[in-house]
Parts: C-alpha cells; sequence; structure tokens
C-alpha cells in the first residue's frame, strides 16, 4: 500500500453538472433514503482508509439543524496542486464527477465506495460543506457552496494529527421532503460497519438534543461477533462461531457461522462491506461446499442411514452466517451492487471454507454430530413436506380439498392489475365481499390466527389450513417450487382490524411471507390496508379519521353535535363505508411493505417471534412507551 497518497494518485474523468439535474441517478432517490445515503458517500472514504490499514477511528455526528460531521484519522485528502487541473487535489475531488483516488490500486487496495463519486456528488446535493485536513504536519480548510468552490484552500499552523473531517448540510432544495436524519437508521448502518471492519472504532452521536445519544462500537472478533449479535435471540446448537478466513489471489475471505435451533436460514454476503442482497458468486460458493462438507463428514463418520444424503436447504436450516469478501476488483451484476459476479470468488470461498468447516467438524466432533443430525431432521421433515406441498398447487378457486374456496376471486386475470385482500375474520370478509369492485379484487377471509412460522418446520406449516389457502391463493407455491413470477396478484393487501389483536395477526402474516415468501415482498407486491379509527359526523356530514392525530382537528371543524364512533373491527363497517374508506384505490391509504435492511428485519422477527422471551421483553419496555390506540 501507497503511504504517500498525492495529487498524482487523483484521476478525472468528467464534470458535475448532471448530478444537480438528476440526483436520482446518483443516491437512487431524494427521499429520505437518499438523504441518509449521503451519510454513506462520505463514512465510506473513511471506511476505506480503514481498509488500507491508515486509520483506526472514523466519528459521525448529526449536530444541531441535522448538519452531518464526519471525521478519519487516515492520512487524509491531498492538498497539492493537481497537474492536470491546477487546483489543489481536495478541490479537484470534491468538485470534479468521478475524481478520486479508488482508481489507483497503489493508493487504495480495496474500496467499498463508489470509486470517487460519493464526496463530489455529496457536495453538489448540499448547500454548503465544509473541509478539514489533517496532513504534512498542518492543517488545511476548505468550504464549498452548492457545489462550488466559495473560498480557497488555507493553510493553517501546525498540526500533530491527520485526517479529514468533513461537515455538511443537505440542500432542503434538492431534498424536499425531509432534511432530517434519523439517528436509528445511521446507528444501525455504523454497528455493521463496525462488525464488518475488524478493531476499526466508529463513534455515532448525535448532539441535535440537549441529551446528547453517544455510542461507540468496535468488536475485535469481527463478524464472529457479528453472529453472535445476529443470534442473540434464539438458541443456540453450538456455543462456537464457527470462523473460517484466508487469502488467495489478494482477494480475502472472512466466514463466520452458528446453527441455532430455528428453522429459517439467514446468509448475508458482504463485498467490500457492501451487502449483496442478491448474492453472488462468493454464496454460490459458500452453499456448494457446506453441503459437500457435511456430506462427506456424515458419511465418513457412518451418521447417516442408508441412502440417506443432504441437500442445501438441509444443511441451511437454522443457520445464520456473515460471508465477507474484501476485493481489489470485483465485479457486480447490475448498478446496484446488489449480486457480486466475480467468477474467481466462487472457487476461492469454496477452496478457503472447505478446509476451514472440514477442520471445525474433525476438531469438534459432539458439535459436529449434532449439526448433522439437525441437517438430517431437516432432510426427513424436507421429504414429508414434498408430499404435503403437492396439496398446495392451485388448480382452480375451488380445488379439491377445499382449502381454497373461501376465495371470491376477481374476473381479471391479468395480476399486474388483479389485486387480493386478505381480511381477519368471516364478518369483515362479508363485507369486502360486498363492497368490493369484483373485476380486479379478490377477497381471502382467514379465520382466527395464523400459525407462527418462526417456530415451525415446512411440513407442519404446509398442515395449516389458512397458510395453503394463502399458497394457493397466490399460485406461487412455496419451497423449492417457488416462483414469483407466477404470482396471481401483483397486489396482496393485509386488512386487518386497528385494534391490538388485528396488529398480532399482521405481524404473523408478515412473518410468513418474510420467511418463505420473501420475493414478494421483494418485488413490492405487499401492502398494508389502513383502515380509519373513527367516523366523525354531524348530521349529512361525514369524515373518518385515520390516525389519532387527525381527530381533534375534525371534531373542531365539525362542532360540539358531532358524534364519534371507534371502529375497532372491520366487520362494524358496512360494505359501503369499507369500500369508501379501505378499499377504492381513489380514496384509501395503502402502505407499502420494503425490505430496507434484510438483517435488521431478520433480527426483528427473530426477536418477536421467536423462542428467547428475554429479548422480547427489552423491547416491549424500550417502546411501550410509544404504543398509541392500546385496547383495554
Amino acid at each position: 500500500m501507497n503511504d504517500n497518497y498525492d495529487s498524482s494518485n487523483i484521476q478525472i474523468l468528467e464534470g458535475l453538472e448532471a448530478v444537480k439535474k438528476r440526483p436520482g441517478m446518483y443516491i437512487g432517490t431524494t427521499g429520505p433514503r437518499g438523504l441518509h445515503h449521503l451519510v454513506w458517500e462520505i463514512v465510506d472514504n473513511s471506511i476505506d482508509e480503514a481498509l488500507a490499514g491508515v486509520a483506526t477511528h472514523i466519528i459521525v455526528e448529526i449536530l444541531p439543524e441535522n448538519i452531518i460531521r464526519v471525521e478519519d484519522d487516515g492520512r487524509g485528502i491531498p492538498v497539492d496542486i493537481h497537474p492536470k487541473t491546477g487546483l489543489p487535489a481536495v478541490e479537484t475531488i470534491l468538485t470534479t464527477l468521478h475524481a478520486g483516488g479508488k482508481f489507483d490500486h497503489s493508493s487504495y487496495k480495496v474500496s467499498g465506495g463508489l470509486h470517487g463519486v460519493g464526496a463530489s456528488v455529496v457536495n453538489a446535493l448540499s448547500e454548503w460543506m465544509d473541509v478539514e485536513i489533517h496532513k504534512n504536519g498542518f492543517k488545511y480548510t476548505q468550504r464549498y457552496e452548492y457545489g462550488f468552490t466559495a473560498t480557497e484552500l488555507i493553510e493553517h499552523g501546525p498540526s500533530d494529527k491527520s485526517g479529514t473531517v468533513i461537515t455538511f448540510k443537505a440542500d432542503p432544495k434538492i431534498f424536499k421532503e425531509s432534511t432530517v436524519f434519523e439517528y436509528e437508521i445511521l446507528r444501525n448502518r455504523v454497528q455493521q460497519l463496525a462488525f464488518l471492519n475488524r478493531a476499526l472504532t466508529i463513534d455515532i452521536n448525535d448532539l441535535r438534543d440537549k441529551d446528547h445519544i453517544c455510542n461507540t462500537y468496535m468488536y475485535e472478533g469481527g463478524i464472529k461477533e457479528y453472529v453472535s449479535y445476529l443470534n442473540r435471540s434464539s438458541d443456540k446448537l453450538h456455543d462456537e462461531v464457527i470462523f473460517v478466513e484466508g487469502e488467495i489471489d489478494d482477494i480475502a475471505i472472512d466466514i463466520a457461522m452458528q446453527y441455532t435451533t430455528q428453522y429459517s436460514q439467514n446468509i448475508f454476503s458482504f463485498t467490500n462491506n457492501i451487502n449483496n442482497i442478491e448474492g453472488g458468486t462468493h454464496e454460490e460458493g459458500f452453499r456448494m461446499t457446506l453441503t459437500r462438507v457435511l456430506n462427506n463428514y456424515g458419511k465418513a463418520k457412518n451418521i447417516f442411514k442408508k441412502d440417506e444424503a443432504l441437500v442445501g436447504d438441509d444443511t441451511r436450516e437454522g443457520l445464520t452466517c456473515i460471508i465477507s469478501v474484501k476485493h481489489p476488483d470485483p465485479q457486480f451484476e447490475g448498478q446496484t451492487k446488489s449480486k457480486l459476479g466475480s467468477s474467481e470468488v466462487r472457487k476461492i470461498v469454496s477452496t478457503i471454507l472447505g478446509e476451514g468447516l472440514d477442520r471445525f467438524l474433525q476438531e469438534n466432533p459432539n458439535d459436529a454430530k449434532i449439526i448433522i443430525e439437525k441437517a438430517l431432521m431437516a432432510s426427513r421433515a424436507r421429504l414429508a413436506a414434498k408430499k404435503a406441498r403437492e396439496a398446495t398447487r392451485r388448480k382452480s378457486p375451488l380445488d379439491g380439498l377445499g382449502f381454497a374456496s373461501k376465495l371470491a376471486d376477481c374476473r381479471s386475470k391479468n395480476p399486474v392489475k388483479s389485486e387480493i385482500y386478505i381480511v381477519e375474520g368471516d364478518s369483515a370478509g362479508g363485507s369486502a365481499k360486498q363492497g368490493r369492485d369484483s373485476e380486479f379484487q379478490a377477497i381471502l377471509p382467514l379465520r382466527g390466527k395464523v400459525l407462527n412460522v418462526e417456530k415451525s418446520r415446512l411440513d407442519k406449516i404446509l398442515g395449516n389450513k389458512e397458510i395453503l389457502s394463502m399458497i394457493q391463493a397466490f399460485g406461487t407455491g412455496i419451497g423449492e417450487e417457488f416462483n414469483v413470477d407466477d404470482a396471481k396478484y401483483h397486489k396482496i393487501i393485509i386488512m386487518t382490524d386497528a385494534d391490538v389483536d388485528g396488529a398480532h395477526i399482521r405481524t404473523l402474516l408478515l412473518t410468513f411471507l418474510f420467511r418463505h415468501l420473501k420475493p414478494l415482498i421483494e418485488h413490492g407486491y405487499v401492502y398494508i390496508a389502513q383502515p380509519p379509527l373513527y367516523k366523525i359526523q354531524q348530521g349529512k356530514r361525514m369524515k373518518y379519521a385515520y390516525i389519532e392525530e387527525q381527530l381533534n382537528p375534525i371534531l373542531e371543524e365539525f362542532g360540539p353535535r358531532a358524534t364519534i364512533q371507534r371502529y375497532k373491527g372491520l366487520g362494524e363497517m358496512n360494505a359501503e363505508q369499507l369500500w369508501d374508506t379501505t378499499m377504492d384505490p381513489a380514496t384509501r391509504t395503502l402502505l407499502k411493505v420494503t425490505l430496507e435492511d434484510a438483517i435488521e428485519a431478520n433480527e426483528v422477527f427473530s426477536m418477536l417471534m421467536g423462542d428467547e422471551v428475554a429479548p422480547r421483553r427489552e423491547f416491549i419496555q424500550d417502546n411501550a412507551i410509544y404504543v398509541q390506540n392500546l385496547d383495554v
């Protein structure tokens, strides 16, 4: 690695004007997600200094007025004059798109940032940005406004520090929806970065209010501690987290894994700190090798009965795994970096994992036996589920078993236009069937509470009539036969009562969808209906309040003679009211279920629906103050 990091390492590709015209092309959206993305562009540059081995501490702060400040103790952005622009290198980097040191492998062996795009994009989308650099025994400062240079680079007195401090204020004319940063979003990602970068210290501080919130994260165990953290709400099959690491051809692989008593599998893969939510060649190499090693061990130790063999799903049941790849020149499929495409990584992961996992099994025979037996139980349940799954193949709305006979289907066969309401109870189902537009709206009433799939294997799940009804109605199949392209409806709308029971049923349904039909969520097909809490009436005038905050303004508007009806169940509304408030596309409010962070979502479902009581109790105690509309 080149410690002499100066302007000669900076390469320029193009100018900045396009960023302001089309910010969505560079940060995805100008909504809250894009706003928070600004922080990661700056933090990623500091992380890259840590990956280069020249930074150990990063501080991320939200200052009053939602100003962001990021400081690191790296080498400091170069300040000498760039030979092509005639400007200080820092000014070239921050005012020119695609100007940075990430293209120069002598400066950065690996990089998780967007290769020089990041800092200049943040500058272009900020009302102002200040940069402070400590380098070569001096302190340097410069200010930018709306992406343009506002002051010259100023050299100050001597400094015994090294590193970069960037402070910026997002431009409200670009981020019109909001310029308010959510601490929890930043904290969650900062903690993840600390797990992924062993021994790196990252502080995250919210200094907006007088009661400052400050957290410091540093993990000597890296992703081993990450797996322990993710499994904190689960019963572990073995105490020790299996950890394998190695490097071949400058590509470093870290893998940490641990089995739990749960039935879902949770494999999360990263390349240069980027979460590859669609997996890729590193995950393919892992899956293939895990199955091979466990099969070989089981046969060699005579654990299998005659003709028994494990398939991939068997070996991954209850597994939590983090795969982290550090690659000097990774290739991704698509613009979002959601899937690693570098073919050489598959073999490297296979080699490193094969040797490391086999060594662990040989050295820990008791743990090895427990893991193999868990996989064998999954294998036997899979064979039992195969028979049960035959019953879920929907041939018509009224199948021979009668499970989908409650479905009131729509006439449209175009999935893009068709939508299905999953409704709680026959009473609400009756109102929904009467009130719907049968051309494109299907209704499926469910009786009682759906099975908690977090605590059940697939064979048991397929024995639940309510879940069978949904699988048959959706048309996608489940397990090995699942195919999102077969979905009959591109809007699956959960419509439950606005009370505690309704919230619980909604959570059970979301757990099922997340664990077994996740691509429906990823494709944006899952929604939550928003029925009103109150009907306010005065004479012939009538309005609905969907949240508590809407009630008082309506009451003030209607005056003292207004009457209030609190809806505790959808069944209390007649068909016309249900259509007007909750089902009419012209007037209804639907919340789309999105998967911003699959790892965090997995944690929440495990904690809320799993076997461990203590984490759930802690969550309830921490969040009880936010509860509204609790039915007593």
